[in-house]
């Protein structure tokens, strides 16, 4: 049975470390991504504010506060629906639209990234991407056709037409972002 190299106690890996002595060096991954996360869920609620739309935080943690812990290991359709809720429903003109924000450094994100537990139930949700440098935005629908936000892709949020949105308002918010994401890990 392997043994972590630090303290000995049990772990997956042959010459590695188990999860507690691994957090203690390299902080806490999940944590990690859950902060990373938050500050781009910011940055597009209040861009989202800043164009003049009604922003309603949506998501699981907003809707269910506390439910988070309480879903943990467990399974079905419920619960994975619920851990599937978008972020936030934005509202302007009499139009509403779910937006799900995302944050990746590698500037990627593919159908594959959005259905690793199943198919996703919001089928006219609109997925925000936050990189390091940029703001982009695709439909569930362009995911669903094969097309996918990659590093060099023009997919902007300023070109959506569900918006009609201010191009520079958002290159202000691409600012904000590099400014939190540049050197992140």
């Amino acid at each position: 049975m392997p043994e972590c190299i630090e303290c000995a106690a049990y772990t997956k890996f042959k010459n590695g470390l188990c999860s507690d002595c691994y957090n203690k060096q390299n902080g806490n991954p999940w944590v990690s991504g859950v902060i990373k996360g938050r500050i781009a869920e910011t940055i597009v609620e209040q861009l989202f504010i800043s164009l003049g739309f009604q922003v309603f935080k949506y998501g699981m943690e907003n809707s269910i506060p506390g439910i988070a812990d309480l879903l943990k290991g467990v399974r079905g359709d419920v619960s994975k629906n619920i851990r599937q809720m978008p972020d936030f429903v934005v509202f302007k003109d009499k139009k509403a639209h779910f937006i799900e924000v995302k944050f990746r450094k590698s500037g990627r994100l593919a159908l594959k990234d959005i259905e690793k537990y199943d198919d996703y139930p919001f089928e006219n949700a609109l997925f925000i991407l936050i990189t390091p440098k940029h703001i982009k935005c695709i439909s569930y629908s362009e995911l669903k056709a094969g097309k996918e936000i990659t590093e060099n892709c023009r997919n902007w949020l300023g070109n959506r037409k569900e918006f009609e949105t201010c191009k520079d308002m958002i290159i202000d918010y691409c600012k904000y972002a590099v400014k939190f994401f540049e050197n992140v890990e």
